[in-house]
């Protein structure tokens, strides 16, 4: 039977579940990108000598860092299948199905013989896994994001929903703490088999999140909805005739994440690089500490858009991103370790956190319950597959000697319009009502096919 919508301000969820959802959540998102970031950090110290040729350490970096990408490349046909089903049998269902996938895939590749052993089969076994963990990826963020929303007070969707960010700023931070501690070893012991434990640790990474979100309940919203009015027989279509539009602005907002990317594996790349010779250590401290400041930093931006609204909160994001990166770049170039550290908390733990932290509840909030775990998936994955290759095409337009590091900082900037845009044409959303939103007056009167759950 259906059940009566109740105001914002009246709609309070069953007791503890906003914050058993945001735990699971966090936690999840903690886990999971704890395997999605060693890769990262793999790929840009370690698998150009394990997996390429090292004859040519420019390229074998290229090839390496494109590794990295292909992972994004596959997001998109994850993000059709995955929300598809998601928004069909429900959020929960998803976020066990992608953890356990990610751990599968991560493992695998701790396991993967290298170019020595097999020659030019062992990269295509690398990128096989990388598609594996792409469409594990493509499901994770919207389906725990999709939960979280779901299961907030209507005035503290922000807050809540930003745990899934601030979870996968944790799995960061851990990855990069493992690497850190493995990255200790002899040279030799490091490329023969130290490097494999941080991949063979997502077995334990796996286990754990399955017990934690199996016992989750499934979102009010959608059991209301599906007991009320049925699931959408086919979500992809409903978001193509009534929520094209937001699907668009999710795509360029997602455009965002090449700041991570950037960050994260080009910055890393560069500034252990010869042109500038920082230590590994270091510099994977500077992304410890960066990660440790956006702990705290994404539920406080998030909270503020509670407040003053969604725009705000991610345009500070957007605009200060394209700015602080290029900061940050520059401190790489002069060599200067403090200088680094300062500008890498400021542009990464700082400012990039406003836009990170405020995402997750702004592009849900586009879309009904109906389609929202698609909307996001898809929206998110393909401007994600975009900033994937972000760590590419810097690589590229870094020149020869892999130095230019204006350019990358100008290409970054490039990278953060579309997102400032996608925020100006936005609707304000953090005072609608969780059951209004997405909901348009005679958008959806003609409602499309539904099936009961």
């Amino acid at each position: 039977m259906s059940v009566p919508a109740q105001s914002a301000a009246t709609a309070v969820p069953p007791g503890g579940q906003p914050r058993k959802a945001a735990l699971a959540a966090w936690i999840g998102s903690a886990l999971e990108y704890y395997d999605f970031f060693i890769y990262g950090s793999a790929a840009a110290l370690i698998f150009p000598k394990v997996f390429f040729d090292e004859s040519d350490p420019a390229t074998a970096t290229l090839l390496s860092l494109a590794t990295f990408g292909v992972a994004y490349a596959a997001r998109p046909v994850g993000a059709l299948f995955l929300g598809h089903f998601g928004d069909r049998i429900g959020r929960k269902k998803i976020m066990v199905f992608t953890l356990l996938l990610m751990g599968l895939s991560t493992f695998l590749i701790g396991c993967l013989p290298t170019r020595a052993q097999v020659g030019g089969l062992a990269p295509v076994l690398l990128v096989l896994c990388r598609v594996l963990q792409g469409i594990s990826a493509a499901g994770e963020q919207a389906s725990a994001s999709s939960m979280s929303l779901e299961h907030a007070p209507p005035n503290r969707r922000g807050f809540f929903t930003s745990f899934t960010l601030s979870g996968t700023q944790g799995g960061q931070l851990i990855a990069t703490l493992v690497f850190i501690a493995v990255s200790q070893l002899p040279e030799d012991q490091l490329m023969s088999w130290g490097w494999r434990v941080p991949f063979w640790l997502s077995v334990a990474v796996a286990v754990a999140g399955w017990f934690i979100r199996r016992r989750l309940q499934e979102t009010p919203a959608f059991t209301r909805q599906a007991a009320s009015e049925g699931v959408v027989r086919l979500p992809l279509v409903t978001l193509l005739r009534h929520h094209w539009a937001d699907v668009l602005r999710v795509i360029g907002g997602a455009l965002i994440a090449s700041v991570s990317t950037i960050f994260t594996v080009w910055a890393l790349a560069y500034a252990t690089s010869d042109a500038v010779g920082m230590s590994k250590t270091s510099m994977l401290w500077v992304g410890a500490l960066a990660n440790l400041v956006a702990l705290g930093a994404i539920p406080a931006w998030a909270t503020l858009s509670d407040r003053i609204g969604r725009r705000p909160v991610y345009l500070i994001g957007a605009v200060g991103s394209a700015l602080a990166m290029f900061g940050y770049l520059w401190a790489i170039s002069t060599g200067s370790y403090p200088l680094i550290m300062l500008l890498g908390i400021v542009a990464f733990g700082v400012v990039y956190s406003a836009a990170n932290g405020v995402w997750p509840s702004f592009y849900g909030e586009m879309f009904s319950t109906r389609v929202r775990l698609s909307g996001m998936a898809i929206g998110t994955q393909i401007g994600f597959a975009v900033a994937g290759f972000a760590v590419t095409f810097a690589a590229q337009i870094a020149g020869p000697g892999g130095d230019d590091w204006s350019a990358v900082a100008l290409f970054t900037a490039a990278l953060c319009v579309p997102p400032v845009i996608a925020a100006l044409s936005a609707r304000e959303t953090h005072t609608v009502a969780t059951e209004l939103l997405g909901e348009r007056p005679g958008a959806e009167a003609a409602r499309p096919e539904t099936v009961t759950a």
